[in-house]
């Protein structure tokens, strides 16, 4: 692999090859390619990192003798799995030195992917960092179980670790999940109208209309990476977070407030010149928002230039 124009691992489609048909090993990587984002992706929180994890699968896919293969999805899984958990290291590594709150990537999303009401969950900011709270393998195994609906025995040989010990990881990373995970399941109109009155009220700097719309405790979490001013500590409460956003934000023109699907979810994105400045997804409950999650890190933002497909 020489450069990301010819190699599948990236590019999703064999444009740059020779004219002759792509061999039966490049076919099924390409076929997978989507799945196989979505996984890294869920279990890294990180796109970036994710599509590495698809570098490395490839380059060990390719060397792989197909007709000792059984099943080539199970397979290719099997390798990213490993792949994903090797990052994860590297990445708890990166974070301990974070400067601030670290959050995960934002994709741009098509607004059709949160027609899998489970897949729209799995990625949405909230549940990626409650995802975050789990160990490795933990979180491997709750994402292969029970977003991608493998069995133990896959799961088994993905992680390296017994079918009973994958059996309860599975029980142990479910109850935890179960504790922290937003309360019954939103619906896109439902984040969408949440949404609209937030952005009206910080647009024209109505602070009583952020607080009808905000949650008593609303959390506001901020991601600058050191890079943009953010807040470095979460923000607690409706009073402070809506005269917070007020200030930082009454300034924005109207335009530039913008509404996207991001991670599945409607969410806002803020540009300032013209450029994509701020990644605003949120969390609602009983049709409050609980859950404010401010990406400005621009090293985080380049998935936001094209929509990211992702599949189960």
């Amino acid at each position: 692999m020489n450069s990301e124009h010819n190699d599948p691992a990236r590019t999703g489609n064999t444009a740059g090859r020779p004219a002759d048909a792509p061999g039966p090993a490049t076919e099924t990587f390409v076929a997978h390619r989507n799945l196989l984002f979505t996984v890294a992706y869920e279990m890294l929180g990180s796109a970036a990192d994710a599509e590495d994890v698809l570098q490395e699968t490839w380059l060990r896919w390719a060397g792989v003798d197909l007709d000792a293969v059984r099943d080539r999805r199970a397979y290719l899984v099997r390798i990213t799995t490993r792949q994903a958990l090797s990052r994860l290291r590297t990445l708890g590594r990166r974070k301990e030195t974070y400067v601030g709150t670290w959050l995960p990537e934002p994709l741009l999303t098509a607004p059709d992917v949160a027609e899998d009401v489970e897949l729209a969950e799995s990625v949405s900011m909230a549940m990626m960092l409650v995802m975050e709270t789990l160990a490795p393998n933990e979180r491997a195994v709750f994402v292969l179980r029970e977003v991608f609906g493998l069995d133990y025995e896959e799961i088994s040989e993905a992680v390296g670790r017994s079918r009973d010990a994958v059996r309860q990881i599975a029980h142990r990373a479910r109850a935890h999940v179960a504790a922290r995970r937003p309360r019954g399941t939103v619906s896109p109109d439902e984040t969408r109208r949440a949404l609209d009155a937030f952005r009206g009220a910080v647009e024209t700097g109505d602070v009583q209309g952020l607080l009808d719309i905000l949650a008593p405790d609303v959390v506001l979490l901020g991601d600058g990476g050191g890079i943009r001013q953010a807040v470095l500590r979460p923000v607690v409460g409706a009073d402070k977070v809506a005269r917070l956003l007020v200030a930082g934000l009454g300034k924005v023109s109207a335009p530039a407030l913008r509404p996207a699907h991001v991670n599945a979810a409607p969410a806002l994105v803020v540009r300032l010149g013209g450029e994509l400045d701020t990644v605003m997804a949120v969390r609602i409950e009983d049709g409050l928002i609980t859950g404010l999650y401010a990406v400005r890190n621009p090293q985080k933002l380049s998935h936001m230039r094209q929509e990211t497909p992702l599949r189960r």
